[in-house]
């Protein structure tokens, strides 16, 4: 007995100790972070190359290079997002018994927002605002895109140093789906199926296909499945016609840009990748600037740098923040992501891609909109405000090459493009074999 009474205080200095370790380190590392530039943007200001000195060190290095390149931010005022009550009532359910196991997954989460509350001197901080973006309130039971369209293409800049977008390919996907099989709040089964209707123990299956154009590619397409043991790596396979073969893809090959434009696998959403398989860090909170109340459908092409992002709302963000990311796997495309979540919302605003040298490589700079409705111009609306991200661009700024895309695409202005937790008797739902290799290659055909 006299062993533990003497351990019990040397315990609790070490403690302390690594408390205070933490606490110094989080500090500097906050510290290290750009700072508000001298000159704040006000409601009503106009970014430009011209004057994007005011948002300097308040985006992201990636954004601010597409700002100096063309790409305007119009501030406008700060707005709430609430969110939606079912997410709510799970979020006050489930969140207590939510916690992050040792090797850095997500354990006994049921549905709603697993953390929320996040200290920042917690060493697995970090995981749970990954975990509360992942957890995301803008749909629980699915989400189907329908007709995105993106162009990819370089960036070039003539003699009076003018910027042109030259697109060289433009695509088009009838759909983009995601289906969950936990965390489910508006059609039974919930808030998960059970193992008999589970067999594959997935936690959610994912497509993109069939490619409608470029014609060279019609039928291309893609489906992932990821497990419920987050540790398990996803399944990901692509489906070719023209080599009339399924391929297989590795984790590292997920960070790969495919068919000439910019964007990975996991990229989409701002990260779509496992988060067990990184090693995260949280570098820090502040206020920092993001379109999450866009208004304008289709999309507005910036016209300083020829078209390659949109010119959008922004808005001051009161508290954004910044998580480092390093890839486990050598061969992972990126030496790190470095992530932009606001802390309101949890949806990752843009994020920074290094190469394996440790140079700013590409951006991902999402436009969000919230609103009952997907598209202003169609009479297709939710009971409560959504949040679409409606367009993304992807900037790799050392080849200057970009993909921009929108959702629904710019060619299809009366479409809704977003049918969010619609179920399995939906017009746009899914057919029982839409998330298989089987289903995949049939439409491909």
């Amino acid at each position: 007995m006299t062993t533990p009474n003497r351990r019990f205080p040397a315990l609790m200095i070490q403690s302390a100790a690594l408390s205070a370790v933490m606490t110094l380190a989080l500090l500097l590392s906050w510290a290290a972070l750009p700072t508000r530039a001298g000159a704040e943007a006000k409601p009503g200001d106009i970014i430009t190359r011209h004057n994007a000195e005011k948002v300097k060190g308040m985006v992201a290095e990636g954004v601010y290079w597409a700002v100096l390149n063309g790409m305007e931010l119009e501030i406008v005022p700060y707005k709430h997002i609430p969110l939606p009550s079912a997410y709510e009532a799970a979020t006050e359910k489930y969140s207590g018994q939510t916690s992050i196991g040792d090797h850095g997954e997500l354990v006994n989460w049921v549905a709603g927002r697993p953390f929320p509350d996040v200290d920042p001197n917690d060493p697995t901080a970090p995981n749970k605002i990954m975990y509360n973006f992942h957890r995301t309130h803008y749909f629980s039971d699915d989400i189907n895109l329908h007709l995105v369209d993106a162009d990819t293409g370089s960036l070039y800049i003539d003699s009076k140093g003018r910027r042109h977008y030259n697109v060289e390919r433009h695509f088009v996907v009838e759909y983009i789906r995601l289906m969950r099989f936990d965390g489910r709040l508006h059609h039974e089964p919930t808030p998960a199926y059970s193992p008999q209707d589970n067999p594959d123990k997935a936690f959610q299956k994912a497509g993109l296909y069939p490619l409608i154009e470029p014609f060279d590619l019609k039928g291309v397409g893609g489906i992932t499945v990821r497990y419920q043991d987050l540790i398990h790596h996803d399944d990901t396979w692509l489906y070719i016609p023209s080599l009339r073969r399924v391929r297989r893809m590795s984790t590292a090959q997920r960070s790969d840009a495919l068919f000439g434009q910019d964007i990975d696998v996991d990229s989409h959403g701002g990260y779509a990748g496992q988060i067990p398989w990184f090693k995260w860090k949280l570098l820090g909170e502040k206020p920092m600037y993001a379109s999450l109340h866009g208004v304008r459908l289709p999309p507005k092409p910036c016209k300083d740098d020829g078209g390659m992002t949109f010119c959008e709302n922004w808005e001051l963000r009161p508290n954004v923040y910044v998580i480092e990311g390093i890839p486990m796997d050598p061969s992972y495309a990126y030496s790190k992501r470095v992530i932009f979540v606001d802390k309101e919302t949890y949806f990752i605003a843009y994020s920074d891609l290094y190469d394996q040298g440790g140079e700013l490589w590409k951006v991902v700079i999402q436009s969000i909109r919230t609103s009952k409705r997907p598209n202003p111009m169609v009479d297709y609306e939710y009971d409560e405000p959504r949040m679409f991200i409606y367009a993304f661009s992807v900037i790799d700024m050392q080849m200057m090459h970009a993909t921009r895309a929108a959702i629904p695409g710019m060619a299809f202005p009366e479409e809704p493009g977003w049918y969010i937790d619609i179920g399995s008797d939906h017009e746009h739902s899914p057919s029982e074999n839409w998330f298989t290799i089987p289903g995949l290659i049939s439409a491909g055909r």
